[in-house]
């Protein structure tokens, strides 16, 4: 679904990427790991289209989206759901789902009740101003908004940070959905390791900018994770 071949990536003269490289599968989740620092976000950045890379190719659904504005690449199936989760404080809950319609044909825009199953508490709190809503809500609201695209990708970073344990659970939970009965392609960004071991497919670590571990979670040695996750 989601090929990413050799990139670098650089703000101004500082390079923050050195020749990354990762895939991402239909059907699986893909997580990603490292301190903070490391390139994990600049990483999500080249794949959503917020810095475009210095070098090295991106490749979705078979289609080269390298140089492809971020609109384009949610038009085409990719849905972010960014650190800290930017949700729109002043808009109802209703009102922040609906920002997904503008990447929607107006003969798709909808809020499915798949999201309301899922999150039951946004169905509650519809009418609900976004900043009222706790930082777990929000989450939940986040990752709704980015469902309402209906995305072939959706693109996660640090969804459990600040989040109380019952909701990480949760999260979990619709992970998990959305990889085993909609066949969606997750690229999760973690601190983690818990969390990523219960739910990744495959896991990559990230040091200074570089993936320098990649494997399946039950192949990959954990002492050598958590070298690379302690300071």
């Amino acid at each position: 679904m989601l090929r990413v071949e050799h990139i670098n990536l650089h703000y101004g003269k500082s390079q923050a990427l050195w020749g990354v490289s990762l895939a991402a599968a239909e059907g699986a989740i893909t997580c990603v790991l490292g301190r903070n620092g490391v390139g994990k976000t600049s990483t999500l950045r080249a794949i959503t289209g917020q810095h475009r890379p210095s070098g090295g190719r991106i490749t979705f659904d078979g289609h080269d989206i390298t140089t492809m504005a971020p609109a384009e690449r949610a038009r085409r199936g990719i849905a972010f759901v960014p650190q800290g989760r930017e949700i729109f404080p002043l808009l109802t809950v209703k009102e922040n789902l609906e920002t997904g319609f503008g990447v929607l044909p107006r003969n798709r825009r909808r809020i499915d009740d798949e999201i309301f199953a899922l999150f039951p508490v946004l169905g509650k709190m519809l009418n609900r101003r976004g900043g009222d809503l706790s930082g777990g809500q929000q989450q939940q609201l986040a990752i709704g908004r980015a469902m309402v695209t209906n995305p072939k990708l959706i693109v996660l970073d640090e969804p459990t940070e600040g989040i109380q344990p019952s909701i990480i659970k949760d999260i979990g939970n619709v992970l998990k959905y959305l990889r085993d009965q909609r066949g969606m392609a997750v690229l999760l960004v973690e601190q983690y390791l818990d969390f990523a071991r219960e739910l990744a497919d495959r896991i990559l670590v990230m040091d200074r900018g570089q993936i320098v571990l990649d494997g399946a979670p039950d192949k990959i040695d954990e002492a050598a994770i958590k070298a690379h996750l302690t300071v």
